[in-house]
């Protein structure tokens, strides 16, 4: 059934209801919801309940047609609004009007470590996703970064929970304001691509509840999504999409989730399994609903029929069915039937600034030296001491929006790095693509011919002899094995032999701005020998503007790495162990790197990553005073406030990223060197001062005790750590918390 048509039966059956002054509760805005949901669910048949527990569609699933209740429209896009799909297949509806802002990817998002930027990510994605009457967006992604290889590391939020938790709140509350749903994927434990559909996870009820469940947590407890999608893979023997443990015990019942579980498509697997433990929406299990290309239709899914005929002879109670579809009717009168909610806005010069100024905020400054001594550093570029300035790189043209699966876009406009380049520098840009990379094809890759490679390689060597510049903007893209959906990079390094471009481009000329375009860390054997490297994630339709805009100096950069960068593969720690570790036997997978994930590996076991989380930065300097204590000691019931001084000591305005990382001294399990629990963001003009607050509780110093099963802090030695990035600290403050 179309969307108007529902409509028009909402407004039909409404007026004939005000007409017999009988207005049902479940229609009238003006009553408590759960009212309303109880009222409608006493009036819907056993058949009209099982009906909305899965798909009608690719990207809907059903209302109640007779009671005037309307169908829910989802959409793929935690970075921006995906393009329309047909009805029942995946391909592409060829409409005109439904192009939208490529936001970046939150990697980037992530990277600002400034949750201001989360809340107008979020309103403005909300805001583009109402105008196209979704309903449910499907994102953002909290899964944590545990290996470089990861080909959806793009779309989570970084290595740390606490990082990720802070960021993705704001983000939830401000595209729900616009009665779009969230969901927030993918729950729990997707941190692979390769055999996720099947491979069952191991690991420690700690790791579990230290490292990959604390952004979820939040999401739910402070963000309050209103869906959570289910993950592909398995852990401990179930599907992760009607898995018990994760969404009876502790999704429902412990963080009290009020609202729905949707399958990852195809994520179901099993009708008992869905029917108990704990799934609400099932999306995506076979082909499509007719029989064109499959024996099944929708009504054989596993929500479907035989749940129907499961409850009719008693094999399942009913009051599975009356908690499904409570959760689904909550879910409709919060989005579809809101009529309380805001038009939202589309494309316009608000959302493109929006996509801009994070884009700008998310880019780390990695490296940035001069080529001799008594020089100004190669960044920001001063435009007067070139003439010939070459940009050599598939990356400066491409458009990243295409390819990485589900978060492929349409954008109305994408600004390619070269267009910001030549904007700025206009007739001194000139361009050689370098390498070849082939169509963002799903699941296969282009065989590039040789000729072609070699005849690109051989062409940006040859400028560069001539070029007083050479920047450099390459890194991955969305193709298949690279940062995509679906498979997992195959190699730590570069792909399509860029190291050894990057060399030879050396050779001829020193004087290089590497720009590295992904949503990973990447291998640099080169390092050594390039004076100036930016990250640049993939940046949306703003990309060229955003990077132009900081390697002219114009924005001072002041982006945080989200993530370590281990100077080789085995430097990380789902690496450092045998392939049950990474990636598996392909039936089973074992986390052996435990709690010690990201920069609490490289701490613990004293293995110093290329570039460590927390890291970036700045065309200005800044100056870190001695830290502060309000105490000595502290009970559980305290609070411990810790405050510094920094200062802008450069003559550049800039912003800092001013971190707190806190550590047991001797503890009696596994814990880390320090743990992030606190960081703000700090905008100095130059020369000023200011005083930065941080707040240390109780909860700051906790563990997951695997005995009792809670959070226990020892009482005891602990340190607080202030710095600019986890291992670049500037003051520390010892304190005890005592009984």
């Amino acid at each position: 059934m179309n969307k108007p048509f529902v409509i028009f039966l909402i407004a039909f059956f409404s007026f004939s209801l005000f007409a017999q002054d009988k207005l049902p509760v479940y229609l009238d805005d003006n009553q408590p919801l759960e009212e309303r949901v109880q009222d409608a669910l006493s009036r819907m048949t056993l058949e009209e309940k099982v009906r909305l527990c899965y798909a009608q569609s690719k990207f809907s699933s059903p209302g109640v047609p007779r009671l005037g209740i309307p169908e829910l429209w989802m959409s793929d896009g935690p970075h921006g609004v995906r393009e329309e799909i047909l009805w029942d297949s995946w391909g592409v509806a060829k409409w005109t009007n439904d192009s939208c802002t490529a936001f970046p990817a939150l990697t980037c998002l992530a990277a600002t470590w400034n949750p201001e930027m989360s809340a107008i990510y979020g309103k403005a994605i909300g805001e583009e996703a109402r105008y196209r009457k979704k309903d449910v967006l499907l994102g953002p992604g909290v899964n944590i970064y545990r290996t470089p290889l990861n080909g959806r590391n793009f779309e989570y939020m970084g290595e740390d929970p606490y990082l990720a938790s802070i960021m993705v709140v704001p983000y939830i509350r401000e595209v729900q304001k616009n009665g779009v749903a969230v969901s927030v994927k993918h729950f729990a434990l997707n941190n692979q691509e390769v055999w996720r559909g099947h491979i069952d996870v191991e690991l420690s009820d700690r790791a579990l509840h230290e490292i990959y469940l604390p952004a979820f947590k939040a999401s739910v407890e402070q963000g309050e999504a209103w869906t959570i999608m289910g993950a592909y893979n398995k852990f401990r023997g179930e599907h992760c999409c009607h898995n018990d443990f994760l969404l009876n015990k502790i999704l429902k019942q412990d963080w009290q989730f009020d609202g729905c579980v949707v399958t990852d498509w195809g994520g179901a697997h099993d009708t008992r399994e869905a029917v108990l433990n704990g799934l609400d929406i099932e999306m995506g299990t076979y082909t499509n609903g007719l029989t064109t290309e499959s024996a099944f239709t929708y009504d054989d899914y596993y929500l479907g029929n035989a749940y129907l005929k499961g409850l009719k002879d008693g094999t399942y109670p009913l009051s599975t069915v009356e908690d499904k579809a409570s959760r689904i009717l909550r879910l409709i009168f919060r989005t579809a039937m809101n009529r309380n909610k805001p038009w939202g806005a589309f494309t316009n010069e608000e959302h493109t600034e929006v996509a801009r100024i994070i884009g700008e905020e998310g880019i780390v400054l990695l490296k940035n030296e001069s080529l001799r001594k008594n020089t100004n550093p190669l960044l920001p570029i001063d435009a007067s001491k070139y003439n010939k300035i070459l940009v050599v790189g598939e990356n400066a043209t491409r458009k990243l929006t295409e390819g990485g699966g589900s978060s492929v876009l349409k954008p109305k406009k994408e600004v390619s790095p070269l267009e910001g380049l030549k904007k700025l520098y206009g007739d001194k840009i000139i361009h050689a693509q370098g390498y070849e990379s082939g169509r963002p094809r799903y699941s296969n890759v282009d065989k590039i011919p040789k000729k072609l490679s070699d005849s690109l390689y051989n062409q940006a060597v040859e400028l560069a002899k001539q070029a007083d510049l050479v920047i450099y903007i390459g890194g991955l893209n969305k193709n298949h094995l690279q940062d995509c959906e679906a498979a997992d990079r195959i190699t730590y390094g570069l792909p399509y032999n860029q190291d050894a471009l990057i060399n030879d481009i050396l050779k001829v000329n020193p004087n290089m701005v590497m720009v590295l375009i992904s949503g990973n860390a990447v291998e640099m054997p080169w390092i050594k020998s390039v004076p100036a490297i930016l990250q640049g994630w993939y940046l949306g339709s703003e990309s060229g503007h955003a990077l132009a805009n900081i390697l002219s100096g114009k924005v001072n950069p002041s982006g945080k790495l989200p993530f370590s960068f281990p100077v080789k593969l085995e430097d990380n720690g789902a690496h450092a162990f045998d392939e049950l570790s990474y990636p598996g036997d392909s039936i089973r997978q074992v986390y052996k790197e435990d709690i010690l994930v990201g920069y609490r590996w490289h701490d613990t076991k004293k293995i110093p990553a290329l570039f460590p989380f927390g890291y970036g930065l700045s065309y200005t300097q800044f100056s870190y005073g001695k830290a502060t204590a309000s105490a000595t000691k502290m009970k559980e019931n305290e609070e411990l406030i810790v405050t510094l001084p920094i200062k802008n000591i450069g003559e550049r305005e800039g912003k800092e990223i001013v971190q707190l990382y806190i550590g047991e001294e001797k503890s009696k399990v596994l814990r880390p060197v320090k743990e992030l629990k606190g960081f703000s963001k700090v905008a100095l003009n130059p020369n000023e001062e200011k005083q930065v607050e941080f707040v240390i509780t109780a909860d700051d110093l906790k563990y997951y005790d695997e005995e009792t099963q809670t959070w226990v802090a020892n009482p005891g030695k602990h340190k607080a750590y202030i710095g600019s990035s986890s291992t670049h600290i500037h003051s520390t403050i010892e304190f005890s918390l005592i009984r």
